[in-house]
C-alpha cells in the first residue's frame, strides 16, 4: 500500500535528517589525485574514509589535515590497498588543530623527510600501518600532538641525519600519552654524529615534564645512526617487551627525565642500557651479547639542585632489578668521567641473574648508599667491584627454541630473590610474579608463555589492522 505524506510531514523529516549529528551522515569517498584528496579533507566530517587509489603520487606542498572526527567516528584517510599508494615529492601529511580522531592508514612514504608531522594541538592522531623510507635530512615522523598513537608502521632504511620518530611538545610539556606499539624499526646508516637516533622521545627543555607514554611489542634492529637507537628525553615514560638486537656501537638511553619504566624488554648486541635521571626502574629484561649489559650514568651535574638539564643528571635512587644479563663484556658498569664526577646515589642492584660475560660490576665512580643484595653470578670471569656476598650457583639455564636462557627446575634462582621490590610485578613474560620472586628475570611457569624475541613477522604494515584491536 502507497502510503502519502502530506506536504508538513515531508518538510519535517527533511530538517530532522539535515539536523542529525555529522556521524550519521558520514561518506566513503574514492579520489585519484593529490588535489581531490585536499579538497575532500577540507571537507571532511566525523565518520568519513577517504580513500586514495593505489599509484605513485608527486606531491609539490604539504597535504592538509585539520578537520575533527569523534571518538567513535573518526576520519579515515587510507590507500586503497596497504602499500599501495606511494607519496613522493616534497610533502607528506601535516596533521595541525582542530584535527581531532583521524586516522592516516596504508601509505609508503618516499618524499622529503621532514615533512610528516602531528602538530601541537591536534590530538587522538593515528599513524598505522604506513611504511616511512623518507629521503634526505629531518624526521620521518615528529609527534608534538596529545593521544596520539604510532602502530603497526615500518621505519626503514634512514642514511641522513634526522630520528625516526622525534618526539617533541608544547612549551616545556612533552606530547601526552603517546602509544607507539608494534612497528618495525630497521636499518639506520652509521653517520657519526648526533640527532640520528631510531626513536628521540622529547627534548631537554622538556624532559622534566610528565609524557605517561607507552613504547610497547616494537622491534629495533640494525641501528648504526650515532651512540643511541633509543634516546628518553621526557619523564615517566614506559618502555615494555620491545626488541632491541644487532646494533653493537648504539645505546638504549634515558638521557634526561625522571621516572621512567623499563621491563620485559629483550636486548641483545648493542652498546648498552644507559640511565641517567632520578627514580628510573629497570627490570625483568632479558640483556644478552652486549658491550655493558647496564650502563649507570656518572653524573655530571644534579638537576635538582639547579645543574643545566643538558648536562648528565646524576642518577639518584634508581632500581635496577631482577634482570638476567647474559655474555654481555661487562654486566653492570659505570665508567669514569674526567674533571668532577658526582657518580650516583643510592642506587639499588638486587635479584639480578649474571651468566658468563667478562666481568660482573666495574664501578669507577662515586657510588653513595648504594645497595647490593640477592645478586646470582656464575661462570663471570672477575666478580670485578661485585660486593662478596653474592650467590655463587649454577642457575640451571637452558635456552628455549628461540635461544633465551631460561631456569628450569630445580634451579637456586627460583624463588630465592631477597627484599620487598613493588615494582617489579611482572616477569620478562608479563606474568605475575609470585612471593617469594626468582632471581632473574623469569618466573617458571607451568604453562610456560613461552615469549621470544619479536621478528619482522610480529610487527609493522603487514602484522598490522586499522581497527584497534590490538589491547594496551
Amino acid at each position: 500500500m502507497n502510503v502519502t505524506f502530506p506536504l508538513f510531514f515531508r518538510w519535517l523529516v527533511l530538517a530532522v535528517t539535515c539536523g542529525l549529528p555529522a556521524t550519521t551522515r558520514a561518506g566513503v569517498h574514492s579520489v585519484d589525485t593529490i588535489a581531490a584528496l585536499q579538497a575532500k579533507l577540507q571537507a571532511a566530517a566525523p565518520g568519513d574514509t577517504i580513500t586514495l587509489r593505489n599509484g605513485v603520487y608527486q606531491t609539490s606542498g604539504p597535504i592538509h589535515v585539520r578537520r575533527a572526527g569523534q571518538p567513535e567516528a573518526p576520519i579515515t584517510i587510507s590507500a586503497e590497498s596497504v602499500g599501495g599508494v606511494e607519496i613522493t615529492g616534497t610533502h607528506g601529511f601535516i596533521v595541525n588543530p582542530p584535527a581531532a580522531n583521524v586516522i592516516i592508514s596504508g601509505f609508503k612514504f618516499t618524499h622529503a623527510a621532514g615533512r610528516i608531522s602531528i602538530g601541537a594541538g591536534a590530538s587522538h592522531v593515528r599513524f598505522t600501518r604506513n611504511t616511512f623510507l623518507c629521503t634526505g635530512e629531518g624526521p620521518y615522523l615528529s609527534v608534538l600532538g596529545d593521544d596520539a598513537e604510532i602502530d603497526y608502521n615500518e621505519f626503514a632504511d634512514k642514511k641522513m641525519a634526522g630520528n625516526m620518530i622525534a618526539v617533541a611538545g608544547t612549551g616545556s610539556q612533552i606530547a601526552r600519552r603517546l602509544w607507539i606499539h608494534h612497528n618495525y624499526f630497521r636499518d639506520f646508516t652509521s653517520l657519526g654524529g648526533v640527532g640520528a637516533e631510531m626513536l628521540r622521545y622529547g627534548l631537554t627543555a622538556v624532559s622534566l615534564s610528565p609524557g605517561a607514554g607507552v613504547v610497547e611489542h616494537n622491534l629495533f634492529v640494525r641501528c648504526r645512526g650515532e651512540s643511541a637507537l633509543v634516546s628518553n628525553r621526557a619523564s615517566g615514560i614506559t618502555y615494555r617487551y620491545n626488541t632491541f638486537s644487532d646494533s653493537g656501537s648504539a645505546q638504549f638511553a634515558l638521557r634526561h627525565g625522571n621516572d621512567c619504566l623499563v621491563y620485559g624488554n629483550y636486548f641483545k648486541n648493542i652498546e648498552a642500557v644507559r640511565i641517567y635521571g632520578d627514580r628510573h626502574r629497570v627490570f625483568s629484561n632479558y640483556v644478552e651479547g652486549n658491550y655493558i649489559g647496564i650502563s649507570l650514568g656518572n653524573g655530571s651535574g644534579e638537576v635538582a639542585d639547579g645543574a643545566p638539564l643538558n648536562g648528565h643528571d646524576r642518577p639518584d635512587e634508581c632500581l635496577i632489578l631482577s634482570n638476567t644479563l647474559v655474555n654481555n663484556r661487562t654486566h653492570y658498569q659505570m665508567s669514569r668521567r674526567p674533571g668532577d664526577a658526582l657518580g650516583a646515589t643510592r642506587t639499588t642492584f638486587a635479584n639480578n641473574l649474571l651468566l658468563g660475560g667478562a666481568t660482573a660490576a666495574k664501578i669507577e665512580g662515586p657510588y653513595t648508599d648504594g645497595v647490593w643484595s640477592g645478586n646470582l653470578a656464575w661462570q663471570v670471569t672477575s666478580p670485578g667491584d661485585l660486593p662478596a656476598g653474592y650467590i655463587k650457583a649454577d642457575p640451571l639455564l637452558t635456552p628455549d627454541a628461540s635461544g633465551i636462557m631460561r631456569p628450569q627446575e630445580g634451579s637456586p634462582a627460583l624463588g630465592a630473590a631477597v627484599g620487598n621490590f613493588p615494582a617489579v610485578n611482572v616477569d620478562l613474560d608479563g606474568q605475575a610474579r609470585p612471593a617469594p620472586m626468582s632471581i632473574g628475570a623469569d618466573e617458571l611457569s607451568v604453562t610456560p608463555v613461552q615469549a621470544r624475541w619479536l621478528t619482522a613477522a610480529d610487527v609493522g604494515p603487514q602484522a598490522g589492522n586499522v581497527s584497534g584491536e590490538a589491547a594496551r
